[in-house]
């Protein structure tokens, strides 16, 4: 038994993980995620129609996800290894303040963008596109709702799903260091409880739930703190051709059944009824199985056939999506405001090509320089903070 598999069901290894160096992988494909959520937060835009989730069952929101698991691995459980729950709770409590300032300044932000916008093209459409018209109609409760989370306009509702799931990081983390695979498996209970039973968060105003039902999403979450676990602890992934090439059959399936214009499994039993089913809409929500299931595939190949040290990683490109994926809070909220930005343009333009081509090229363009502004930030105080003092003058 290999010790990928030896540490995925029994747990073994050293209760402190080793100091992992940077795995260039993670911070090139959250950078390259980071730039796909933005243009596909600009419905009706002819870049989006050629994005991955055109593709595939899974989307850039699973990822996000699957990498937000590795990521709080890769950062907060050493810590917990080293210094104990308690002090990798506190910077874990942290990081949640962060994120939930910045959720909140981000809702005032796209508000505002929001009611200019109405004010300069008296255009009350605005509001439905990204609903808010609670906030107009009834602010204090809307103010109340939004400190609690349980008002959610749309395209502000990916962080608060992070602040939930983060919160939980530490006790995730506790049980996939002891024991993995129960881990996986009570995920997998609390993923399909929720499903059946209809559990989620409540959103308000409404009867809807969150639109990323944490008691679903979770299980993504909780599969990337494992993988992270495992990273850290060495573990490296076996050679399965057979799996390997499972994988890709699921990835060319997905991408079968959504470009595809009609069923081409049409008359086959139960198979032909399933495909109808995929073409017409997969939950997004509740998590539909086959998004985990595609979600997997990729991360497999990803795994197996993307080396840390690739050279794809170490060029211009791979460089400068890792850039951006460094400082994913930042490049994220901001993306957002583009986005809405940009979806405002492209409706007061009547989507004329060029102008969508130009709206997805500068706010590109914008995200990637803001990436390198805020690492070269960054390596300017650390130069600073690491600079031998001035010693005081003898009197």
């Amino acid at each position: 038994m290999s010790g990928f598999w030896r540490l995925m069901l029994f747990g073994k290894g050293p209760r402190e993980a080793a100091l992992p160096g940077r795995d260039l992988r993670i911070d090139a494909i959250r950078g390259l995620i980071l730039l796909i959520i933005f243009v596909n937060h600009m419905p009706g835009n002819v870049v989006s129609g050629w994005m991955p989730y055109n593709y595939g069952f899974s989307d850039a929101a699973d990822i996000f996800v699957l990498l937000a698991g590795v990521s709080a691995a890769f950062a907060y459980g050493r810590l917990i290894d080293q210094r104990g729950m308690l002090v990798g709770s506190l910077k874990v409590g942290a990081r949640i303040w962060t994120l939930y300032i910045a959720h909140l300044a981000l809702f005032v932000l796209v508000c505002g963008i929001i009611a200019t916008a109405i004010v300069r093209t008296q255009n009350s459409l605005y509001m439905e596109a990204i609903n808010i018209q609670p906030f107009f109609s009834d602010t204090p409760a809307a103010v109340i709702n939004a400190l609690g989370l349980t008002y959610q306009p749309y395209y502000l509702d990916i962080l608060p799903l992070y602040i939930v799931l983060l919160a939980l990081f530490p006790l995730i983390y506790v049980a996939a260091r002891t024991s993995p695979l129960p881990t996986v498996i009570f995920s997998l209970a609390i993923w399909q409880v929720a499903t059946h039973f209809g559990l989620n968060l409540p959103n308000h105003p409404g009867e809807a739930g969150w639109f990323f039902n944490p008691f679903a999403w979770q299980v993504i979450f909780v599969l990337g703190v494992v993988l992270g676990r495992l990273a850290l602890v060495g573990a490296t992934v076996p050679r399965l051709v057979l799996l390997d090439l499972l994988a890709a059959g699921v990835l060319v399936f997905a991408a079968a059944v959504k470009l595809s214009t009609s069923n081409f499994l049409a008359g086959v039993p139960v198979l032909g009824e399933w495909v109808d089913g995929l073409q017409i809409g997969i939950d997004k929500t509740n998590l539909a199985v086959v998004r985990v299931v595609h979600l997997l595939a990729l991360a497999w190949l990803v795994l197996r056939y993307l080396r840390p040290g690739a050279a794809l990683l170490r060029s211009r490109i791979g460089g400068g999506l890792a850039v951006i994926g460094r400082h994913s809070l930042e490049v994220f909220c901001a993306g957002i405001v583009l986005a809405i930005a940009g979806q405002i343009i492209l409706a007061e333009t009547s989507f004329v090509l060029w102008v969508q081509l130009l709206v997805n090229f500068a706010g590109i363009t914008i995200l990637a320089g803001l990436g390198m502004f805020l690492s070269w930030y960054k390596t300017l105080t650390a130069r600073a903070a690491g600079a031998p003092r001035e010693q005081p003058v003898a009197a």
